[in-house]
């Protein structure tokens, strides 16, 4: 299907070209026509726009050696991919997420979170490769052409579920990124395009001396976080959300396979992971002291039941031991509060049967920080308005959400900031508003060395020794050999 697809595609932009119509060119990666609207300068000058509009709403990590370390990486594989000459701008955004994405023109971002997952500087390339081969393939201008960037800046504000970062801070709003082209690379380009991607990156990465078995290790890693985060909150969903079965017999992974063994002729060049373990000590894991400094906004801490959110701007706080209410006078208010679970009911059924609530508007699951829940509108019995429900699972306790708007003329815009604020609901993380970060420290392994013992020392709050194990590219079993560099999180 995808051959006819292209052949279908070159003939279409053969006769346009024929007839004198702009809009086909080569793909510098493949060699293939492709459906494109603009030139390569535009592109240029989109990535730059939009690169500005990723920083302003992002926190940039803060730390020069290894901020230089993954420019040096990337700029390497970028010399080696089919596109040297674009001026490639390496960024490392401070989000606990395990994703990365890339803009059109040559700028790519990779998440802290994500960082913490890589075992070795193949790996780190390899992700940074699959990144540069989105750019090199110029999969967003692709999309932009055939009318996908409008489909994503319909449905902006939905979430993109990432995976286990060591602290139970799972998934996160992409919302608050205010660019479209940003929030298409962080969904994905779709199955095709991945692939290409994965199939391109393992190319540079040979290119530029690296084993190409790192690009499978990656995809395992990353397809054993999804596997983690099914078990625990029953959804699957992770980097780029592509996988639907095991490695073993997931038809991505056995591309990259393939695709390995196809390059493995090169020779590899850069095995010494020294400079790796000596940029990556001390990174930190899950919540950091500089994202709470700089995207503090109005967030809320319940600590007696353990959770936290964030309110929309300017918005106040009333708080009594179990429930809190935000509000700004004329606007709206959003009320929370907690009832014990008696039984394992799906949300979507506790909000039909415990609140007596049948007919949801709107209606959708909510899958967030390892937490489930549901949500949707309805209207008051008492004000006959709409009313934002919610109910989130967070341990044993149902945490119950009514939001209302104050202004008719504005509900909408105010439902949205309701529903922002109940997609931000976490639980507390451990040192989490006290200053103590929890960080990684490489050791070398003992002979007697055991998961489920170091993580009886570890800092991490929730599921220790399987978070340690995905670290480690050890889950969901195994140990490392002797004298093997590992990472704990302290």
């Amino acid at each position: 299907m995808a051959l006819r697809s292209t052949a279908v595609l070159t003939m279409t932009c053969l006769l346009g070209l024929g007839l004198g119509l702009n809009g086909c060119a080569v793909n510098p990666a493949t060699g293939g026509a492709n459906l494109v609207l603009m030139t390569e300068n535009k592109e240029k000058e989109i990535g730059k726009e939009e690169h500005e509009k990723v920083l302003a709403s992002s926190s940039v990590y803060r730390d020069e050696a290894l901020q230089a370390y993954v420019e040096r990486v990337g700029n390497d594989v970028a010399r080696a991919s089919h596109r040297p000459d674009l001026d490639y701008t390496f960024t490392i955004i401070d989000s606990p997420e395990i994703n990365a994405f890339a803009l059109p023109g040559g700028y790519v971002y990779v998440n802290r979170g994500l960082l913490t997952f890589m075992n070795s500087e193949a790996e780190l390339a390899a992700v940074l490769a699959h990144e540069i081969g989105h750019i090199t393939a110029r999969h967003a201008v692709q999309r932009q052409a055939r009318g996908g960037l409008a489909k994503t800046a319909a449905t902006i504000g939905g979430v993109v579920t990432a995976v286990a970062t060591g602290s139970g801070y799972v998934g996160s709003q992409i919302s608050d990124i205010t660019s479209i082209w940003a929030q298409t690379g962080l969904s994905g380009f779709g199955r095709e395009q991945e692939l290409e991607a994965d199939s391109l990156g393992a190319e540079y990465i040979v290119n530029a001396g690296y084993d190409p078995s790192a690009m499978i290790e990656v995809i395992t890693v990353l397809k054993n976080q999804e596997d983690f985060n099914r078990k625990v909150a029953g959804t699957g969903g992770g980097y780029h959300g592509l996988f639907a079965t095991h490695p073993r017999n997931d038809k991505r992974l056995q591309q990259a396979i393939d695709d390995v063994a196809r390059l493995s002729g090169g020779e590899v060049t850069r095995s010494d992971d020294a400079e790796f373990r000596a940029h990556l000590e001390g990174l930190v894991v899950g919540q950091s002291n500089q994202s709470q400094r700089t995207d503090e906004r109005n967030r809320y801490y319940q600590n007696l039941l353990g959770y936290t959110l964030v309110f929309p701007p300017e918005w106040t706080v009333e708080e009594t031991t179990t429930t809190a209410t935000g509000q700004l006078a004329g606007r709206g208010q959003l009320h929370i509060e907690a009832q014990r679970l008696q039984d394992n009911l799906d949300p979507r059924l506790f909000i039909r049967d415990r609140l007596g609530i049948d007919s949801l508007q709107r209606s959708e699951p909510l899958e967030q920080f390892r937490l489930v829940g549901h949500t949707g509108v309805a209207t008051s019995a008492e004000t006959g308005m709409d009313e934002r429900i919610a109910v989130i699972y967070l341990g044993r306790r149902a945490f119950i959400f009514r939001g209302s708007s104050l202004d008719a003329g504005s509900a909408d815009q105010v439902d949205a900031e309701l529903l922002a604020a109940i997609r931000s609901f976490r639980a507390i993380q451990r040192g989490e508003g006290a200053g103590v970060e929890a960080k990684i420290r490489f050791v070398q392994a003992s002979e007697y060395f055991d998961f489920s013992v170091v993580a009886q020392q570890s800092r991490l709050s929730s599921y220790p020794e399987e978070t340690l194990r995905l670290l480690n590219n050890y889950y969901p079993n195994g140990s490392p050999a002797p004298g093997e560099w590992v990472k704990l999180v302290e």
